[in-house]
């Protein structure tokens, strides 16, 4: 029972300490002062109606949209065929092969910044929309391996077997069996990646021209230039739409859960 209790206060702390920087920094998203600054004077919705007309605000809105699906399509698809490749027993050097795949989560932003920099110059893609989702695509295609391996291991070998003892073509296989079996991991890579192309800043930088600049490159340029609470209307939209976004991939995957029982 103490140690129930024990996990129970450890887990409670650990939520507060994740959760609290956004509770202190969305109410200012709704102040009327030109400053981050508490109290709050009077609620507004002022810096919202400023990011939807500030030239600047609505292309990097526009920017980040853009790159974030061309990021989400792409990851996902690259992502779920790595997986699917993995998930072959008799692959060779198989740890190996996944270490590779989970890479970019651990180098140094910078690092990897850099070194797509000078190979997007030589390609001649540097300072454009396809440099910048092939740069966030290298970074989101990790998150969707692991998601969806996590969801090929829970399917049954046996009933891919029994399909394909049937008749079916591994191509009918995989469409009709494989693919909607594995669809509530794909769901949750896809929200992933695309959550990782919104928030994506470094590589950006590194990648992205005048032309290409996304709402967190927004964001971090103008707590350089000028702290407003703009940025705190900003973050409330990321949040408010990463959660939509998952909220939208659980519903999605109660639904075939629901038609798998049924």
């Amino acid at each position: 029972m103490l140690l129930k209790s024990a996990r129970l206060t450890f887990g409670t702390l650990a939520v507060i300490f994740l959760l609290a920087p956004l509770v202190a920094i969305l109410p200012l998203a709704f102040t009327s002062s030109q400053f981050l600054t508490y109290p709050i004077p009077e609620f507004s919705l002022r810096w919202f109606d400023e990011l939807f007309t500030a030239a600047a605000w609505r292309r990097a809105i526009f920017n980040s949209l853009v790159i974030g699906g061309g990021t989400t399509v792409l990851a996902t698809v690259l992502g779920t065929l790595a997986a699917l490749g993995l998930r072959n027993w008799n692959l060779p050097f198989k740890g190996t092969v996944r270490t590779l795949f989970l890479l970019p989560m651990v180098v140094p932003a910078v690092v990897m910044g850099v070194g797509m920099q000078v190979l997007f110059v030589q390609f001649g893609i540097a300072s454009s929309y396809f440099g910048v989702i092939v740069a966030h695509t290298i970074v989101a295609i990790p998150f969707v391996v692991v998601s969806v391996i996590g969801g090929l291991g829970g399917i049954d070998r046996r009933v891919e077997l029994a399909a394909a003892s049937l008749g079916a073509s591994p191509v009918t296989v995989f469409r009709r069996v494989t693919l909607p079996l594995a669809m509530p991991g794909i769901l949750s890579g896809a929200v992933l990646a695309f959550a990782t192309s919104l928030d994506e800043v470094v590589l950006t930088l590194f990648v992205a021209g005048p032309n290409q600049r996304t709402l967190a490159r927004q964001m971090f340029a103008t707590i350089r230039e000028n702290i407003s609470p703009a940025i705190a209307a900003a973050a409330f939209l990321f949040i408010v739409g990463t959660i939509a976004l998952a909220i939208i991939a659980l519903l999605v995957r109660r639904q075939i859960a629901a038609r798998r029982g049924g």
